[in-house]
Parts: structure tokens; C-alpha cells; sequence
């Protein structure tokens, strides 16, 4: 029995990668990551999919942040990039494209737009929501995230708290700020029949 290609989402920061494979209830995966390859293979929906992908640059798949999660709709990995030997770059980049050749990429990889940050605005994105990979298998694990600050999520937001009756807004009736009514126009209208 042949093997279906499994439909590959990915998204990235300077230093990491988020790839997720969308297929629900995988069952009986087999997944290898090695600094330059990424090969799964499982059963979904019993049909058997498989990903051999190359990646464009080298990962690190020693580094113990590195991880993958089998949940219920997919299977997502977080992947560390490897660092860059050139002396005079002290920064990592984005990579132009997830796969080392360009055709496989355009038939098999599409951009995951939930977790897509444009490279000049990554400072104020901040790193990948790994929440869900939280007890990892296999490639290290990873150590714990820190949780949501939902108090700075609420400053950010400009503690709005609620409308509270949306005051002075002109034409509510009850408004004791109302200062014009157009309530005469209606006296020129003719009564309905």
C-alpha cells in the first residue's frame, strides 16, 4: 500500500521553526529529526501518510527545546534552528523557505498564517505559543513555558472593562447629554394608512 503525503503547515522566528502536519488521530507514528531532515510516517483516518522533507537550512536536533506533540487534530513540532557558522553574523535569520528544493515546497508546504510574524516585526510578536507541546516526546522535551500574564494582557488592552453604557453617544433615548433631537422632521410626514 502506498503512502499519501500529509499536508505541512510552518511558521518561523530567527531562532525556531513551528511545523504541524494536519492530520487528525494519527496513530502509530514514526518520527525521526536529524539536523537536516524531518521524516514522519502514521496512520490517519486508516490510510498511511508519510513526510520526508530536507530542510532548507540545518536544524539542531540535539538541543533539548526541540520537541514534537501528537494532539488530536495534528502533529506539531517546535525545532530549534541551528546557529550560523559565519563568523560575522551574529544574529539568526529567516529562511526564504522551509525545504532545501523549491518544487517539493510549493506542492506539499503552505505558510501557517495562525502563527505567521513578518521578520521586522518579530521583537514585538515575541517567540512561539509552545503551550500545547508542553511534555513533549522524544527530541529532549522541553522545560516548562511561563503561563499567560492575563494582568499585562489586560494593561495592554487598556483595562477597557466593559462599555458601560457607551455614554455620549448622540440620539440614545434615556441620554442625559442629549443635546439635539430631529424628532420634527417626523411632524411632516403623512399618517399611515
Amino acid at each position: 500500500m502506498t503512502s499519501n503525503t500529509a499536508p505541512i503547515k510552518w511558521a518561523q522566528r530567527s531562532d525556531s521553526l513551528y511545523i504541524t502536519i494536519a492530520l487528525p488521530d494519527v496513530k502509530d507514528e514514526t518520527i525521526t529529526l536529524t539536523d537536516s531532515e524531518l521524516h514522519f510516517k502514521g496512520t490517519s483516518e486508516d490510510k498511511p501518510y508519510e513526510v520526508n522533507i530536507k530542510f532548507f537550512q540545518p536544524v539542531d536536533s540535539s538541543n533539548t527545546e526541540s520537541t514534537y506533540k501528537v494532539l488530536p487534530r495534528s502533529v506539531q513540532f517546535y525545532i530549534i534552528k541551528a546557529k550560523s557558522e559565519k563568523e560575522d553574523d551574529d544574529e539568526e535569520e529567516f529562511w526564504p523557505r522551509l525545504l532545501e528544493d523549491k518544487l517539493l515546497e510549493k506542492n506539499q508546504v503552505k505558510i501557517d498564517w495562525d502563527r505567521y510574524v513578518d521578520e521586522d516585526e518579530e521583537e514585538e510578536a515575541g517567540g512561539f505559543d509552545t503551550s500545547a507541546l508542553e511534555g513533549g516526546m522524544g527530541m529532549g522535551g522541553m522545560g516548562g513555558m511561563p503561563g499567560m500574564d492575563m494582568e499585562a494582557l489586560m494593561k495592554q488592552m487598556g483595562n477597557l472593562g466593559g462599555a458601560g453604557g457607551m455614554g455620549g453617544m448622540p440620539g440614545v433615548p434615556g441620554e442625559a447629554d442629549e443635546v439635539d433631537s430631529d424628532d420634527d422632521d417626523e411632524d411632516d410626514l403623512p399618517d399611515l394608512e
